[in-house]
């Protein structure tokens, strides 16, 4: 069988990587990026953060045990434009593995390209920073940025879908904007006793007049000034000082929503091992991250609650009386550390029973 070869082109300076397919073919675009993650593929692949993204992966060896059941999948869908490895593994070895990731790229019509130096390509992103590339088997297409879109609006639920807690002891409902969130924050939340009604990234529930104890805003995609919509809806929430969780996406936007404001980062983070310290102290997590962009000013009347340990960027946000807070992290991970899920159980106490 004859391999078939594609180009990935980098705009900044129209450099090069020549790669072999293993997933779908056909010409695509969007913007560079890479993680660090050593695991956790399935899960990362289905992250929404990664909606137009095509992502780099720096471990090595990808693929050797497969891909599970959509069961655990974090969305119902890949979300990366294409993925790149250095070595693919097509003859996977897992109990949870119902086909190989090839076939999975091929299914869900996602480009995979094996790229053997995807460390000088790492390199290359983190001296150039991230940028727009296309993947080229034959002809050309156009570039395709798509932080110029409304990414939270694409992967953005439409309907309203309420989930009960198995737990006999039910203790609070929760709102939760979903702006592309991953399946693991239901999965923490229901098995604390909370009911979460999840809501699409435009949904106002003070104009419906529904009843909840606290919001959550989730992770998701791209540029978090482009969700407008959520931005005025935390604003009235912080109006009614109902207690307020934001992650990820959701730190930014409640940053944005308090009077702060947010940047993009040159290469961003991606992976599952970035270190950060509890501000004012020496404890340090490590923890799942998937973005590129960050708060950049702290608003009135927040204190930075997070900070990473590698570049000093903000990591998170916490009011200094009222019950409002954020991390640029996932404490739901998955893939991931856990070392952070006690971040949920933070912000269930400062709710009023």
């Amino acid at each position: 069988m004859t391999l078939k070869k594609a180009t990935l082109v980098c705009k900044k300076d129209s450099s090069i990587f020549q790669g072999i397919s293993f997933g779908y073919e056909g010409n695509t675009a969007g913007e560079v990026v890479f993680t660090t993650g050593m695991v956790g593929y399935p899960q990362t692949l289905t992250d929404p953060s990664y909606e137009g993204q095509i992502l780099v992966m720096t471990y090595p060896i990808i693929g050797s045990y497969g891909v599970p059941d959509m069961s655990l999948w974090e969305s119902e869908r890949i979300h990366t434009k294409a993925v790149i490895v250095s070595d693919y593994i097509d003859t996977p070895s897992h109990y949870q593995s119902i086909k190989t990731l090839g076939a999975w790229l091929k299914e869900q019509k996602v480009i995979g390209l094996q790229i053997k130096d995807t460390r000088f390509l790492t390199q290359y992103l983190r001296d150039n920073g991230s940028q727009l590339g296309k993947i080229i088997f034959s002809g050309d297409t156009p570039w395709y940025d798509p932080n110029k879109d409304n990414l939270v609006q694409r992967v953005s639920p439409k309907k309203i879908v309420t989930y009960d807690s198995p737990s006999p002891k039910k203790k609070h409902t929760i709102l939760l904007i979903d702006c592309g969130m991953k399946k693991n924050m239901l999965r923490c939340l229901t098995k604390r006793g909370v009911t979460v009604i999840v809501v699409p990234w435009d949904f106002d529930p003070f104009e419906k007049k529904i009843k909840f104890d606290g919001l959550i805003i989730s992770n998701g995609p791209g540029d978090p000034k482009m969700a407008k919509k959520t931005i005025s809806i935390i604003k009235k929430a912080l109006g009614e000082k109902i207690p307020t969780l934001g992650v990820c996406l959701g730190n930014q936007l409640l940053a944005l929503a308090a009077g702060g404001d947010t940047y993009k980062l040159k290469f961003g983070h991606r992976g599952q091992n970035q270190p950060c310290f509890l501000e004012g102290t020496k404890k340090c997590y490590i923890t799942t991250q998937n973005h590129g962009f960050a708060v950049g000013k702290i608003p009135p009347g927040f204190k930075a609650w997070f900070i990473n340990a590698n570049d000093k960027t903000n990591e998170g946000i916490i009011h200094l009386t009222l019950p409002f807070m954020s991390t640029q992290f996932h404490p739901e991970a998955n893939p991931g550390p856990t070392d952070t899920e006690w971040i949920f159980d933070f912000f269930l106490n400062r709710i009023k029973t």
